[in-house]
């Protein structure tokens, strides 16, 4: 149960960077590191998960209970030799005035001492007021370490390590200087994705070594290792013959790639056995009785999307016919009519009738709440009377009639797709702007994996071009 907990001043300290390295350089001297993320957040965990070879877990208090996520990191972290968490923001921030969904109530959570990342650019002995608040403002977060970011020089590291051991006992893990190779590009939402980013592996190698040779890396892990043990949930025992498993379609390239791990292995324990499809390259629908068209970012990819008329007709072709299909964000504008961008338009799948429009500032961000509406097309379990979910989309839908349109939910709070609605339903397709997590509050992989099985023709064999699905009004 050895980790740590990477947190900062503030956003935008290098937080992410160090942490991609940190595990990087740890994976590479031989140690199992399991890595989180705080927050709702896609892309970061996708970097995590290429710099440690195993996927990052989120860890959210919004769509996630506490012994939820005490039970999720002490899961994860079996038979590992290290776990790293990475925050958001600062390590006092967040929603709540009472910052009980902050970094810190998550480290309190976890019981897991914080590596504090400092950007120190124009600071020197001033380090130390800052780094005594912090371990004064809330003495039940334990600072086990600092690391020192963006250092100017040899003369600049001396200072600010000679301040902290001055006024301070907190030990100084590393000083990493400033380095134009320590930067991953960024987009309107944040870092480039990983599986966009040319290079990625060679990127997060180059960290790694730089990260090595300026953080003490056995230093860290005897902090990691002062951190408690955390109880393992009881494994629920299995009664129910497992039904045969249905093969969902699930669009993953360049273009698609927001998914949470643990999302997906809940589709898989529902009986899902998930067919991967490129968008991109991919002419033709594989034999499925399902598809699951994530968040990304289409609008880097419209282009070669539009070029791709076979798989894009193949789309709308089987949900025409009654393929039970799921989209997210950006999954939901690849099944519009048209996507504009940058005084650029893209023909897309056309089974929504609107246009996708780009602009320059975001038009839903944060976190949301919803309210099942009566025609959502997935039965099962009842709801709860609100559903935690976020979104974070710069686009808008146009040309869209909303008199005539069904929709899965009501927004309580949030834009959702015109204020008031999200969730647009024609057959047994639902598209949302909404990012849904599966937990305790919500199991929708099961619901929708139910609704796969229920529309499902006994006769259909999951093999050849006629293999089709019953249409659910």
């Amino acid at each position: 149960m050895s980790r740590f907990y990477i947190s900062a001043a503030h956003k935008s300290s290098g937080k992410t960077t160090l942490s991609l390295g940190l595990a990087a350089a740890m994976t590479q001297e031989g140690f199992r590191v399991q890595t989180f993320k705080k927050g709702p957040d896609y892309i970061d965990p996708m970097w995590l998960r290429e710099a440690s070879g195993r996927p990052c877990y989120n860890l959210d208090f919004n769509t996630m209970q506490p012994d939820e996520i005490r039970g999720l990191v002490a899961t994860r972290l079996q038979g590992m030799d290290i776990g790293l968490v990475e925050g958001n923001k600062g390590l006092f921030d967040g929603m709540a005035l009472d910052l009980s969904n902050s970094n810190a109530a998550l480290a309190r959570l976890l019981a897991t001492p914080v590596v504090l990342v400092i950007d120190v650019q124009g600071m020197t002995r001033g380090i130390a007021p800052l780094l005594l608040g912090y371990m004064q403002f809330d003495p039940q977060v334990r600072i086990g370490g600092v690391i020192l970011n963006k250092v100017a020089g040899s003369r600049h590291e001396t200072k600010l390590r000679e301040t902290i051991e001055h006024y301070t006992d907190i030990p100084v893990v590393g000083a990493v200087h400033r380095n134009p190779d320590l930067r991953i590009d960024e987009r309107h939402l944040g870092l480039v994705p990983s599986n966009e980013a040319s290079g990625a592996r060679d990127l997060i190698d180059r960290i790694a070594a730089l990260i090595r040779d300026q953080v003490d890396l056995s230093r860290l892990r005897k902090i990691a290792a002062t951190a408690p043990g955390l109880a393992t949930p009881a494994e629920r025992s299995q009664t129910v013959e497992p039904a045969p498993a249905l093969r969902i379609g699930i669009a993953r390239d360049a273009a698609f790639g927001f998914y949470y791990p643990d999302d997906l292995e809940a589709l898989e324990a529902a009986g899902a056995s998930l067919v991967p499809i490129d968008t991109l390259t991919d002419t033709e629908l594989p034999a499925i009785d399902g598809l699951f068209i994530g968040g990304g970012f289409p609008e880097a990819c419209m282009d070669r999307l539009e070029a791709n008329t076979g798989l894009r007709r193949a789309i709308h072709d089987a949900i025409e016919a009654g393929l039970p299909t799921y989209a997210e964000c950006g999954g939901l504008m690849y099944l519009t009519r048209s996507l504009h961008w940058q005084d650029r338009r893209a023909e897309m799948v056309g089974i929504i009738p609107a246009d996708t429009v780009m602009h320059a500032r975001p038009q839903g961000r944060g976190y949301i709440v919803l309210r099942e509406a009566a025609a959502h097309p997935w039965q099962g379990t009842a709801p709860p009377d609100t559903i935690a979910a976020h979104e974070f989309h710069y686009s808008r839908l146009e040309n869209f009639d909303t008199d005539a349109a069904r929709f899965a939910y009501q927004v309580v709070r949030g834009s959702g797709m015109d204020g008031r609605h999200d969730g647009y339903v024609y057959k047994n397709l639902l598209a949302c702007y909404a990012h849904l997590r599966d937990t305790g509050q919500y199991h929708w992989a099961l619901r929708f994996v139910d609704f796969v099985r229920r529309t499902k023709t006994p006769h259909h064999t999951g093999e050849g071009d006629d293999a089709r699905t019953n249409v659910l009004e």
